[in-house]
C-alpha cells in the first residue's frame, strides 16, 4: 500500500490518532520505531533545529522539501508536511505541491496566514482573504498527481477575527475540497466543541502545544470532542532540547562521562536505530564478495 493510501486509511479508521512531529530523519525514524502511525514534518521544529531560529517564516520551501525527502527515505509510514503558507501565492503553491509530492509526503498542510507567517500560538498574526486561500486549496488539488495526497487546510482566523470568521473560513475550505480541517489555537474546551459541532463530515486536527494557547487534553478526550488527529508537533524536539541540555550540564560540571549514562542511549541502541546491521549485510553482499573475485 502506498503511503498516501495509508494516510487516507488512517482518516477512515475508527478512533483518533496522535500525529507526532519530526524535525529530521533521525527523529522521524524514532517516531516510526516507537509505534506511531504517521509523522508530522514540523515547520517550527525544522526552523528551530535546522536554522536555529524561531518559527517566523524563515525556512524556504526547498529547505523543508530536502529534509522531508530524507525523512521519507528512512521511514515507511505516512508523512504530513507543514507547508506554512504554501510559500507564497497560489502559483507558488503549484510548485510547492510538486516538490513535496516528489519528496514522498502523504499530506500537505497549508495555512491562511500572510507571509512571512508566525507560529500559530504566537501573537501578532494576520490572515489573507478567504478567497485567496480558497484559490490556494484549489491550486493544490489541481496540481497533485496522486488524488490520495491529502490537502489539510488550516485557518488562523480565530485569533485575528474571532470564532465566527474561523468557522466561516473552515466551511469555505471544506467546500473547496480540503481533506482535513485545522482551526488553529482555540483557547477553551467550549471553542473546541464549537469547531467540531459546526463543521461536520470532515476530519479535524487539534494542535496541542505545551505552554501554548489550546488546553492540553488526552487523545481520549480529543476523540470525544470530535477531533480525528491530535497533533503533538514539537514534543519530540523539546524533549531532545531538554535531554541534550542535561547531558551537557553533567559533562561541563563534572568533566567526565561517568555519570552521563542514564541520560544517553546505549551504543547498541544507537547502532540499531541507524541500521548498522543492514549496512553490514549490504557490505557482505556487494563489497566482500567482489573482493573475493
Amino acid at each position: 500500500m502506498k503511503k498516501t493510501e495509508k494516510f487516507q486509511s488512517l482518516l477512515l479508521e475508527p478512533g483518533s490518532f496522535i500525529l507526532t512531529g519530526a524535525y529530521d530523519a533521525m527523529s522521524a525514524r524514532i517516531i516510526e520505531e516507537t509505534g506511531f502511525k504517521a509523522i508530522y514534518a514540523t515547520g517550527a521544529g525544522i526552523s528551530n533545529a535546522q536554522l536555529g531560529w524561531a518559527d517566523v517564516g524563515l525556512t524556504t520551501m526547498k529547505e523543508v522539501a530536502d529534509i522531508v525527502a530524507r525523512m521519507a527515505d528512512v521511514t515507511t509510514i505516512p508523512i504530513v508536511v507543514d507547508a506554512d503558507t504554501g510559500f507564497g501565492n497560489a502559483i507558488n503553491v503549484i510548485r510547492t505541491v510538486r516538490e513535496f509530492e516528489r519528496a514522498g509526503v502523504s499530506a500537505i498542510q497549508m495555512e491562511d496566514q500572510v507571509s512571512p507567517k508566525k507560529c500559530g500560538h504566537f501573537s501578532g498574526k494576520d490572515v489573507i482573504s478567504q478567497e485567496e486561500m480558497v484559490g490556494k486549496i484549489k491550486a493544490a488539488l489541481d496540481t497533485r498527481q496522486d488524488d490520495r495526497l491529502a490537502i489539510i487546510a488550516r485557518t488562523d482566523a480565530l485569533a485575528v477575527n474571532g470564532m465566527n470568521a474561523a468557522i466561516e473560513r473552515a466551511h469555505a475550505y471544506k467546500e473547496a475540497g480540503a481533506d482535513v480541517i485545522f482551526v488553529e489555537a482555540p483557547t477553551t474546551i467550549e471553542q473546541l466543541q464549537q469547531i467540531t459541532s459546526s463543521i461536520k463530515g470532515i476530519p479535524h486536527i487539534i494542535n496541542l502545544v505545551e505552554g501554548g494557547k489550546t488546553p492540553l487534553i488526552s487523545l481520549k478526550e480529543a476523540e470525544r470532542l470530535g477531533f480525528k488527529i491530535m497533533l503533538c508537533a514539537n514534543t519530540v524536539l523539546r524533549s531532545a532540547i531538554k535531554g541534550i541540555t542535561e547531558s551537557l550540564k553533567v559533562l561541563i560540571e563534572e568533566g567526565s562521562q561517568e555519570n552521563i549514562h542514564d541520560l544517553i542511549c546505549t551504543w547498541e541502541e544507537r547502532q540499531s536505530l541507524f541500521k548498522l546491521n543492514q549496512v553490514k549485510e549490504w557490505e557482505k553482499e556487494y563489497l566482500y564478495n567482489l573482493n573475493l573475485k
